[in-house]
């Protein structure tokens, strides 16, 4: 005879990230409804109806698939939220941005359907990844290498940067955020970089563009008007990390994400003193 895991049993995400979570910890059968935005893992497209891109959602559809419970994501799905709850159903939205709330939200998610344990180790895991990210680049610097200065572009047309728990795990990758302040602010429109003559002042070795869900284009970033002489343009080093590996705060990000950031910051670094 099986055994029914404590919690809810009909979950809806509305975000990528916690459906992914959930298909880690084995409990994807609890998923009924996901962001159409959702790309990880990839047969979860096939496998589950979609029912919200990230600032609406088709409220009646998510009624009628009778979800015990919804996850969400930040201030920005609070209207979503809100219809819901009027709706008569259980809403939990998460507003996760460093990168220890990230951790905090996927234990929160894994002890609500009875896989605290799972959770836990493989929260275990990935601390331990990132330990071992941390101890390469510290091994790098005791070497004589410089850490490089990035530039991450979230957004081109405004430029905007410095989403926090992306700033972190560059730091943690080995490179130093040439816009740290910018970290310290939760929404998009207080990250815009209004002049972008102060991303050239800044000169970064490398730009990293993840323009979430838009293809990044290196030539388009290449051809600004006076980059030409900034050093990541100069030295051809330009790149693209997926916005669903690094902009869904949750286990891509900590994972993938990083990964990707890692190998670009090491690789910079081995070649430089």
């Amino acid at each position: 005879m099986s055994t029914v895991l404590p919690g809810p049993q009909r979950i809806v995400c509305l975000t990528e990230e916690t459906t992914e979570w959930l298909y880690l910890l084995g409990q994807e059968a609890r998923i009924v409804g996901i962001s159409g935005y959702t790309v990880r893992p990839r047969r979860a497209r096939d496998e589950k109806p979609k029912v919200s891109a990230f600032l609406n959602a088709k409220i009646d559809k998510i009624l009628d698939l009778q979800p015990d419970c919804v996850f969400g994501f930040s201030d920005l799905q609070a209207d979503i939220a809100a219809a819901l709850i009027r709706g008569g159903v259980q809403v939990t939205v998460f507003n996760q941005r460093s990168v220890e709330e990230v951790f905090s939200m996927l234990f929160q998610v894994a002890a609500m359907v009875g896989c605290a344990g799972e959770g836990l180790a493989r929260i275990a895991a990935m601390r331990q990844r990132l330990d071992a990210i941390r101890a390469e680049v510290a091994a790098l610097v005791a070497a004589g290498k410089r850490r490089p200065k990035v530039f991450f572009e979230e957004w081109d047309e405004p430029h905007i940067s410095g989403i926090r728990w992306v700033s972190e795990l560059l730091g943690i990758a080995g490179g130093d955020d040439i816009f740290p302040e910018l970290a310290l602010q939760s929404l998009g429109k207080h990250r815009i970089i209004a002049d972008g003559q102060e991303i050239v002042r800044r000169a970064p070795d490398i730009v990293i563009g993840s323009w979430c869900g838009k293809k990044f284009r290196a030539e388009k970033v290449a051809a600004r008007a006076g980059w030409q002489d900034v050093p990541a343009v100069r030295n051809g080093q330009l790149f693209e990390i997926k916005s669903a590996d690094i902009l869904q705060p949750g286990p891509a990000a900590l994972t993938d994400g990083v990964e990707q950031m890692h190998r670009i910051v090491r690789e910079w670094m081995q070649a430089h003193g």
